[in-house]
């Protein structure tokens, strides 16, 4: 005998599948969210939501326009996918290359500058790959693989493998073998892998302030070369695209103004006796 769907039933899957295409926001997984509400917008990040920041600007623009900000938690790559898609009303993000694309085709407007941090190369205190005495990134990473001794890689599309990655490309190594682990996982994860491991890996400066405590067995053995400095921007998507757009742009505008880079240039200075980050005023030099 045969089964009939009722009508009512029907029109209610078309109506879901109309407002609920694939990847729309409803299916998001929240990772954390900041502010009152009740308007609301998502934004994609990976550091500024781990190490805090994304909750102390959430909070201080909630309370100011009564707006919950959701943070997605994802690498920049990742991000920058999920704008795309209309996942997310906004996002965070250092890849500079990725960024240009994304306003070149149109899909992502209003990028600005937010502010900095910048990579260091760290590895275990004995150096056996002599990574101190480099005098470029490159070198540091021909270094390594000349001793082929253990190097995390994030491999997971994030702003810092695309660095690490453009690193490579310079030295002219295509890294392979034992030596070279992929971890695909976010910032603070892999550090711990490196300092458990004794291996060789490129964190961000903010992660590294924030978690060294916890890494004794590693320490700086580069820093300094211009190509490690690591501008962040925002993106988000034109108006009217998503429900959030224009809360986003809201958002984008509190960060750039006097009182979100107040907040950018103070933040971890009681916790950890430095700020994690750069203002958009000191970034712009590397612009």
């Amino acid at each position: 005998m045969r089964k009939f769907i009722p009508l009512t039933v029907l029109l209610a899957l078309f109506a879901c599948a109309a407002v609920c295409p694939p990847g729309a926001q409803a299916a998001l997984k929240i990772t954390e969210a900041y502010g009152p509400g009740p308007g609301e917008f998502s934004l994609a990040t990976g550091s500024p939501g781990e190490l805090g920041l994304l909750k102390v600007l959430g909070e201080a623009f909630g309370q100011k326009e009564k707006a919950r900000l959701n943070w997605v938690k994802a690498g920049s790559g990742e991000s920058l996918d999920l704008l795309k898609e209309k996942s997310v009303d906004m996002i965070m993000v250092h890849a500079p290359k990725a960024e240009k694309a994304a306003l070149d085709e149109g899909w992502a407007v209003n990028h600005a500058l937010i502010g900095s941090n910048e990579f260091y190369i760290v590895g275990p205190r004995k150096d056996p790959a002599l990574v101190a005495k480099a005098k470029s990134a490159a070198e540091a990473y021909a270094r390594i693989a000349g001793a082929q001794a253990k190097f995390f890689s994030r491999g997971d599309n994030s702003g810092t493998h695309k660095k690490e990655l453009a690193i490579w490309k310079t030295a002219e190594i295509s890294p392979a073998g034992d030596w070279y682990i992929v971890h695909k996982g976010f910032m603070k994860d892999v550090l711990l892998r490196a300092n458990a491991e004794q291996g060789y890996f490129m964190t961000d400066s903010s992660t590294w302030a924030a978690v060294k405590k916890d890494v004794k067995g590693l320490k700086i053995l580069f820093r300094g070369d211009k190509f490690l400095v690591n501008t962040y921007h925002t993106l988000c998507q034109p108006e009217g695209a998503t429900p959030g757009a224009a809360m986003a742009a809201k958002f984008i505008a509190f960060v750039g103004s006097p009182a979100g880079q107040k907040i950018i240039r103070a933040f971890g200075k009681k916790e950890h006796g430095a700020s994690l980050y750069n203002d958009a005023a000191y970034a712009r030099q590397y612009e």
